[in-house]
């Protein structure tokens, strides 16, 4: 079919099975794609995946059947191209054939005189969803867990005629959310009743009998007995919603994203030209882009998140993690009640809060009861499930309901002394077995647990803020800290569903300590005489989530102070003491007014009179940024860089075509000017 091989592929195999459906007078051929694995090594299509899909089809229409309809295994459709193999490609025109063949096999569903279904039971994801939407109808599963165009976050565009097919059946605005704004905005997937709405399904069933009430609809609409309605599409107002989208992506990446704009242009051209047309342009972006940093980028950074994440480097492997029964909370604010919420939903254990006065506890598991509600409303709790959470969170004034808890972890004011307080009045409580955690965001964990007879038992559990939102954990080992604390937290962590990463007790420990720096190279330009304005803008070509003063606004002037005052103590000459930076924490101004800087922002600064061009700050950053990173990995903060990136990925939501960060930086050759060498090997995640 094709010379083009991937060494590496795991083979999908596309079963076919010929099967009377009531209703239908003829067999039915229905495909089930299937790797040979269960659900944790789902289904992906390269070269061999194809042509086994190719030979079904062929065997299905040799049947001469009622319909075709194509399944998965359990829990998992298709989650797309197998991306191992991209990687090996050696040409531009082994990469335009590789889309050139999915498109052809692919099509045969498309063009098909027998009617085809795709039965959408599981994750469906690139390449499977664009395989289920060259299908004539489509059911969807309620329980599956992963709907995505994805290809954008990772440097690619959907080359299998999404962006040709999806805005035809669903419209160019919803398209453009799915192909492009929900992968740059954290892989952001669909729900099943959010891609039903939006069209992508025409019947989401329950998973219990998915199967058999799809065959059964399928013969209803083979035989006549059920009529599929879809909307028409706007093609009237398809130019102005591409040119909100295109305005909206350059004030956003300033270009930093290349497959963005192809994608966006790939969409605009669905609503004129030929299919065929469509696909060929489809191929030349897919293999354009295939020879790009970028896509190198985001294919490490996709294994970051999807391998080492899920592994973390140094976790202690040969001690029992404690079992946790009961955990505790100390203090009730914001923080500490999310904290609460989130252990209740993922532990099912009893958790309880406890605070100063019996107002702030009332207000913290208020807050619980609150969020669980705001879940029930929006789909995504059931009312037993939100009995169950609401009833396992409760609040006390006295601490002495600890006594039975196996995991402590404390969200008080970030101060040592504060934190010291409570460690020695807890461990007066509480069992000498349990876990004693602390998710300080800078401070030493070690001097923590200095004066406690169990020092061993304390350990650094560092989460995001929203902590529901972000996935990553800084896991802190203090220097007495135990194997048997550190697995335990370790445990806790991923059922809490976290990405946990394994920390050395430093100051600000990684992302926080990078981004500070970040901040305080930002800040120190602005102090020289820069612009507000200049500054905040000179790192656009990055393509960053947010640019400078939106993160400092986000993480408050005082806190971002307060942790820039521990650095300090430690690294004076890398994290000077801003009074500009002071200034605005005690001001407590807004530091933006509708996306522009606040005048009065600018009016309470003292500058100098050395002003830097844009150029000139984003160097200082980028420097910046190698300088601490390069100090970290020498001082054995986390076992090497792509830890880091993690962190950054992970905890700042920094984005996949920069790899995190170092790729970026090794790639403009950043890294070897700064520290003379570069944090990664040539080709690890980039071209050379």
């Amino acid at each position: 079919m094709t010379d083009i091989a991937f060494p590496s592929e795991v083979v999908t195999k596309s079963l076919l099975r010929l099967i009377r459906v009531p209703g239908v007078d003829r067999q039915v051929a229905l495909i089930t794609l299937d790797n040979g694995f269960d659900h944790k090594k789902p289904n992906t299509f390269g070269p061999g995946g194809l042509a086994s899909l190719s030979e079904a089809i062929d065997q299905a229409l040799a049947a001469e059947p009622a319909f075709i309809a194509i399944t998965g295994k359990p829990y998992v459709f298709s989650v797309g191209a197998d991306l191992t193999g991209v990687p090996l490609l050696e040409t531009h025109a082994q990469a335009l054939e590789l889309g050139r063949l999915g498109h052809r096999v692919f099509a045969r569903l498309k063009d098909s005189t027998v009617p085809t279904f795709a039965f959408i039971n599981g994750a469906a994801m690139g390449g499977g969803l664009e395989l289920a939407l060259h299908c004539h109808y489509r059911t969807l599963s309620s329980g599956a867990a992963a709907l995505a165009l994805p290809e954008v976050s990772l440097g690619l565009v959907p080359g299998w005629g999404g962006t040709q097919l999806l805005p035809n059946l669903i419209g160019p605005a919803n398209a453009a959310t799915v192909i492009i704004q929900n992968p740059l905005t954290q892989n952001r997937m669909l729900k099943p009743k959010q891609a039903t709405e939006m069209g992508i399904a025409d019947l989401l069933l329950e998973p219990a009998d998915f199967l058999e009430r799809s065959l059964a609809w399928a013969a209803g609409v083979v035989g006549g007995t059920v009529t599929v309605e879809r909307p028409q599409v706007d093609r009237d107002s398809w130019d102005g919603v591409l040119y909100f989208a295109k305005a909206m992506l350059d004030k956003r990446l300033h270009g930093a994203v290349p497959a963005a704009n192809r994608a966006l242009e790939l969409i605009g051209v669905a609503k004129g030209a030929s299919f065929a047309e469509g696909t060929a342009l489809e191929d030349q972006a897919l293999a354009d882009l295939i020879f790009s940093d970028e896509l190198r980028s985001g294919l490490y950074a996709f294994d970051l998140v999807q391998r080492r994440a899920k592994k973390p480097v140094g976790a202690p492997s040969s001690v029992h993690a404690k079992d946790v029964t009961k955990v505790g909370v100390v203090g009730a604010g914001l923080m500490a009640s999310q904290l609460a919420l989130l252990f209740a939903r993922r532990l099912q254990v009893p958790v309880v809060l406890t605070d100063l006065d019996q107002e702030r506890v009332d207000k913290g598991v208020a807050y619980v009861h609150a969020e669980i509600d705001k879940a029930v409303g929006k789909g995504r709790m059931d009312t037993g499930t939100a009995a169950k959470v609401r009833a396992l969170v409760t609040g006390s004034v006295d601490r002495s309901v600890f006594a039975d808890a196996d995991f402590v972890i404390e969200a008080v004011f970030e101060e040592l002394s504060v934190k010291k307080q409570v460690w020695a009045e807890l461990e007066k409580i509480v069992s000498p077995e349990a876990v004693l955690a602390t998710n300080t965001s800078s401070l030493s964990v070690t001097e923590m647990a200095a004066d406690l007879e169990h020092p061993e038992r304390v350990v650094g559990f560092h989460f995001f803020n929203p902590v529901a939102v972000l996935p990553l954990l800084e896991i802190i080992r203090g220097e007495q800290t135990s194997d048997a604390a550190l697995a335990t937290a370790f445990a806790v962590g991923k059922q809490l569903r976290k990405s946990c990463v394994l920390v050395k007790d430093a100051p600000a420990f990684v992302a926080n300590r990078v981004l500070v720096r970040f901040l305080s190279e930002i800040q120190s330009a602005i102090d020289a005489g820069t612009p507000l304005e200049v500054a905040d803008s000179a790192i656009d070509p990055l393509g960053l989530p947010m640019r400078p003063l939106a993160l400092l606004q986000l993480v408050g002037p005082a806190i971002a102070y307060h942790v820039t005052e521990t650095l300090h103590a430690a690294f004076p000459d890398r994290f000077p003491l801003s009074a500009n930076l002071k200034a605005l924490a005690d001001a407590r101004l807004p530091l933006l007014v509708d996306d522009e800087v606040n005048p009065a922002v600018t009016a309470l600064l003292t500058v100098g009179d050395a002003p830097l061009s844009a150029d000139e700050v984003r160097q200082k950053v980028l420097d910046g940024l190698a300088e601490e990173i390069r100090t970290l990995l020498d001082d054995g903060v986390v076992a090497e860089a792509q830890d880091v990136d993690l962190c950054m990925i992970l905890g700042a939501g920094w984005p996949f075509h920069l790899g995190g960060i170092t790729p970026y930086l090794d790639r403009t050759g950043t890294s070897e000017a700064v520290t003379g060498r570069r944090f990664l090997p040539k080709g690890t995640a980039s071209l050379a």
